[in-house]
């Protein structure tokens, strides 16, 4: 079944229950968006709270990505809040649900926020990815190209450093 997209939902106290549950279970599944399992819907709430203020109270952006009624896969266009960079945005929290991966979800979000994100009027588009979970492989088949690096700089875990993928896509 295709994925039916939607920019900026009305963010209703079930579509917000329901992205927090999204979160959580890409990442007790292994997925790098911005925890490290396991976790609990408290512990992701208050970061989920900020994330969709920066939606509704602006400029940030929400795409979602349903199949059927049930929020399948996510991201936000995060605006850079700095003049310098209004010409592109950074997508955060990437996330198709585990047990929909492996249908080409990951790939139709990208493509999504491609589209939306020329029509939208940036020049391109920024992501960072955590190393270790081959994700700049994704990113890559995407069009993204790997732009800097920062080692060590996310720790996952005592002992387990990971570095910071930059990677960039042109929309021109």
């Amino acid at each position: 079944m295709p994925l039916r997209f939607a920019l900026d939902p009305e963010l209703t106290p079930e579509l917000r229950q329901q992205l927090v549950t999204l979160w959580v279970d890409a990442t007790n599944a292994g997925g790098a968006v911005g925890f490290v399992a396991p976790v609990t819907p408290e512990e992701v709430q208050p970061v989920a709270e900020a994330t969709f203020a920066g939606v509704t109270d602006g400029p940030d952006r929400l795409l979602v990505g349903y199949e059927g009624r049930q929020p399948a896969a996510m991201l936000f266009f995060a605006d850079n809040r700095f003049a310098l960079k209004d010409h592109y945005c950074v997508l955060k929290r990437v996330i198709v649900h585990p047990d929909r991966q492996g249908h080409g979800y990951g790939m139709a979000l990208m493509r999504e926020a491609e589209r939306l994100g020329r029509e939208i009027g940036y020049e391109a588009l920024h992501i960072t990815v955590r190393d270790g979970h081959g994700l700049d492989r994704f990113y890559q088949r995407c069009g993204y190209k790997e732009v800097g690096r920062l080692p060590g700089a996310l720790r996952v875990a005592a002992g387990d450093d990971r570095d910071e993928i930059m990677m960039w896509l042109p929309l021109s």
